[in-house]
């Protein structure tokens, strides 16, 4: 009994009936849905579950009986959300040759007299 218990467990993770957990670490990550509303501060980034999409997320958001997602820091705002296009993160300079970089200060010439 013991090992047709094991040769099915062996199947079922060939089969790909193992757990989400493991699917999702091969799932690549899906960009991000950007939403704004005059009653939010800020623009709402929403990664899409596995099973959503962008029309769905804000769908949700504008209809006044969802509830139970933690969409946008858990807003209850509900309506008047519109989707817009997700802003590109500018790259951050860094080092000591980036603008706005600390410089030590030049020491003024020797003074004649």
């Amino acid at each position: 009994m013991r090992k047709q218990i094991l040769g099915c467990a062996a199947v079922l993770s060939l089969a790909g009936g193992g757990s989400d957990v493991m699917a999702s670490a091969d799932d690549p990550a899906r960009p991000p849905c950007c939403y704004t509303n005059p009653r939010y501060a800020g623009t709402c980034a929403v990664e899409p579950a596995k099973d959503e999409t962008c029309a769905s997320v804000l769908a949700y958001l504008n209809d006044p009986q969802s509830q139970g997602k933690s969409y946008c820091g858990n807003t209850d705002i509900r309506g008047g959300w519109k989707q817009q296009a997700c802003a590109k993160p500018t790259p951050t300079a860094s080092g000591p040759n980036a603008p706005g970089a600390a410089t030590a200060p030049k020491s003024a010439p020797p003074r004649r007299r």
